[in-house]
């Protein structure tokens, strides 16, 4: 994914340090696009592996609009544990819990996980359950009505941040806003993100939102077409220059193949089970830190 590498490389180019929320610190810049090609082959990172099945649960998580960690931790998913374990390390609950024990009581405690383990009116929720005066809208389910029915619009949008939510939020959306576009039977879409963690976060969103252009196009009886990625602030944090120098060092691999078993009609048909990703050959993990 060469399209990557361009970016960080621009990010290390163009970019300036500038402090952050977390302390940690970064290297930033300012706007950026990058096109993708969805019949080429899916667009996961080849420059180092990437964690495929915590994408997919979390995909699918969003999409039934949950809002809890517990389905993510007893599908051994870390990807949202950090928020909920600050909360509670601040709070007069922690009796000096490690992150292990506080997963393990989040798997066994269902009534502790109701209150510790809940990130607040996050992604699934504003997709599924965006409110308003005095209604809510089921964002995804409206936009897929709409591909269906009025393809032609360019009101194909689905809106994660909610104004008067933010603070309520464990992580206010960093891919905040999505919108479709069908022609000559193909589906694309376009996410603008407004905080890029250029190292670990935006692996993820290339593959989760590719991912689910083509489950779109699926239901809607369309072909995938480009998923466009457009960002604000990007960023390389300061404790993840090694890890970039790594991947930047490696010679990008032939895309995998994703493959969609079954005939979903419904975008709640779509199981774990029913992805499969075919000729995946990258270069080993790199690890790194995430800065909460």
């Amino acid at each position: 994914m060469k399209q990557y590498l361009d970016f960080l490389r621009n990010i290390l180019d163009k970019g300036s340090k500038k402090d952050d929320r977390t302390g940690v610190g970064t290297i930033s810049t300012f706007g950026y696009q990058m096109r993708f090609d969805l019949s080429e082959g899916f667009p996961l990172l080849t420059t180092k592996k990437v964690f495929l099945r915590g994408i997919i649960h979390e995909l699918l998580w969003f999409i039934r609009g949950e809002t809890n960690i517990r389905p993510l931790v007893l599908e051994n998913v870390k990807i949202w544990n950090d928020w909920p374990y600050k909360k509670y390390t601040e709070s007069s609950e922690y009796k000096g819990e490690t992150m292990e024990e506080f997963i393990e009581k989040i798997k066994e405690d269902e009534e502790f996980a109701k209150v510790w383990g809940e990130l607040g009116p996050v992604y699934g929720y504003e997709w599924r359950h965006f409110e308003g005066q005095d209604c809510f809208i089921d964002q995804l389910q409206w936009v897929i009505n709409e591909i269906k029915t009025n393809p032609n619009s360019r009101r194909l949008i689905v809106n994660s941040w909610q104004a008067a939510y933010v603070d309520r939020m464990a992580l206010p959306p960093c891919h905040m806003a999505f919108q479709f576009y069908v022609n000559n039977g193909k589906l694309s879409c376009q996410l603008y993100q407004r905080s890029a963690d250029a190292f670990l976060g935006v692996p993820f969103n290339i593959a989760s939102y590719s991912l689910l252009t083509m489950m779109i196009a699926k239901i809607c009886g369309l072909e995938p077409g480009e998923f466009v990625h457009s960002f604000g602030d990007c960023h390389i944090y300061s404790n993840h220059l090694e890890q970039i120098e790594l991947q930047l060092s490696r010679e990008p691999k032939p895309l995998p193949k994703m493959i969609i078993h079954g005939d979903q009609k419904n975008i709640e048909d779509f199981k774990f089970e029913d992805f499969e990703l075919v000729g995946y050959d990258p270069h080993p993990a790199i690890k790194g830190a995430v800065a909460v």
